[in-house]
């Protein structure tokens, strides 16, 4: 009777063990496959914590969320491999789609150098008069060239002015085509691109 008991606890402890490595399993790849890269844009000019900014809606900068053309609509990188021809990074993808990713940046970088109050149209009721807008045309790896390639056409947007619109291009070198080099050169690309459209928005 000992001895049956004995095994029916050694016989749980195996199949609670059992459990417990099929759950871990299922939450960490402990296999050799790598796993994918969740990549991001981060500011180099944030907003330092508990700065405020106060003003009126309607002096208020929106910055609207870039068109995009449909090979950027989409959370990998694309790689131009030739002329005709695109592939996307293999093991990464965007944390957002990259026109949110850049618009949100743009936002942190003008907000950080200029001191713009910087709100959404909901924010601002309507009563917005200064507006960012503009089509990412670019956001991604060139092979041939082995550079990341961001390129921006900004138009900006103010009552009672006229529309001026502006191209802004960053290439950046590649040493490798994967994921820690592609997105530490668009994240660089895309900074100073940012950091040209604060000194831009400044200057008007």
């Amino acid at each position: 009777m000992m001895k049956s008991h004995r095994r029916f606890k050694e016989l749980g402890s195996i199949f609670v063990a059992s459990c417990g490595a099929f759950l871990l399993s299922a939450c960490v790849s402990l296999g050799s496959k790598a796993p994918i890269s969740l990549l991001t844009l981060s500011s180099d000019a944030a907003v330092s914590p508990g700065a405020s900014k106060i003003g009126m809606p309607k002096d208020a900068l929106v910055i609207l969320v870039p068109e995009v053309p449909r090979k950027l609509d989409t959370n990998r990188v694309p790689v131009q491999v030739d002329a005709g021809n695109i592939a996307y990074l293999k093991n990464s993808v965007w944390a957002d789609k990259p026109a949110i990713l850049f618009q949100q940046l743009i936002a942190e970088t003008v907000s950080a150098k200029n001191g713009t109050l910087i709100l959404s149209e909901v924010e601002t009721s309507g009563k917005a008069e200064h507006f960012l807008s503009g089509q990412l045309v670019e956001f991604g790896i060139d092979s041939a060239a082995m550079e990341a390639i961001v390129i921006f056409d900004a138009v900006k947007i103010s009552k009672g002015k006229p529309v001026e619109k502006r191209r802004f291009q960053v290439r950046e070198a590649v040493a490798q085509i994967e994921p820690g080099d592609a997105g530490a050169a668009l994240n660089s690309s895309a900074n100073k691109i940012a950091a040209e459209i604060a000194n831009w928005l400044a200057a008007n």
